[in-house]
């Protein structure tokens, strides 16, 4: 069986990496009281990628979740490339950003459609379209971003790691980062509409000087995936989900999950 099977890649060059994540990428992942967090939004191949246009996507939804409360930052989006979100921090402990974007429509090819369905684990699509004659057929898509962040105030650190930010589609971490180290493991649960998704492909991303290394592991039954930190640094865990679309748009929605942190 495939599930909870970390097959570990490196990539010494982001064009061999073909996926297009969605995350969010704070100046640094430390702050103190006072400090200003400048966030960009990022997509594209691995864990790189590219300024996101916000002059064709939109922010539906920023949320910044601490120990005390919940903010709404969704007016303080700037449509820049880079330094798209600043806030200034005024308490301690773990801080959590959560974003929803709006869905966007993308048409593909049969052929292309199919590669996308092979690289993000999406076979069980690929069989209902050829149970339904689609297979040879283009396929037109709306996609949703679901992206959070996890950031560090100070050094008390609390459970706001594991609050859920409502997502459609969600990844939370089972241990606060900023309570691990290198040689730990860390376990995240994904979830769709709060419930656990079984055999779902998870990709876990991390630095280590000038390349990037990838995790490919399934989900357990109970939503589950547990991996090895190997290296201090940025890492990211990303997950697709796709279902049938109810829009007279498209045949398929698909959400694109994220969640960012860093190991000291």
């Amino acid at each position: 069986m495939r599930k909870g099977i970390a097959l570990l890649l490196a990539f010494a060059f982001i064009g061999l990496v073909q996926a297009h994540e969605f995350w969010m990428l704070p100046n640094k992942f430390r702050f103190e009281v006072g400090e200003k967090m400048i966030l960009d939004f990022r997509v594209g191949e691995g864990f790189e990628g590219d300024h996101w246009d916000l002059n064709k996507h939109k922010v539906e939804k920023l949320s910044l979740y601490n120990r005390v409360d919940e903010t709404n930052l969704s007016d303080k989006v700037e449509k820049t490339n880079g330094n798209n979100l600043e806030y200034v921090f005024n308490n301690v402990g773990t801080h959590l950003v959560a974003l929803q974007s709006d869905a966007a429509f993308i048409e593909q090819t049969a052929d292309e459609f199919d590669a996308y369905l092979t690289e993000d684990g999406l076979d069980y699509i690929r069989e209902e379209r050829e149970k339904t004659g689609e297979q040879t057929s283009s396929a037109k898509e709306l996609y949703t971003r679901y992206s959070k962040v996890l950031v560090q105030v100070g050094t008390r650190t609390d459970d706001t790691f594991k609050k859920s930010a409502g997502l459609k589609f969600e990844i939370i971490p089972l241990q606060n980062p900023y309570e691990l180290k290198s040689g730990d493991y860390m376990g995240c649960k994904v979830l769709y509409r709060g419930n656990p998704v079984s055999g779902a492909l998870v990709k876990v991303w991390s630095h280590v000087g000038n390349r990037i290394f990838l995790q490919n592991i399934y989900t357990e039954s109970d939503g589950v995936i547990r991996f090895p930190i190997s290296s201090t640094g940025p890492w990211m865990v990303s997950s697709v989900k796709m279902i049938r679309s109810n829009s007279p748009k498209a045949e398929w929605e698909s959400m694109w999950s994220s969640l960012v942190f860093e190991i000291e």
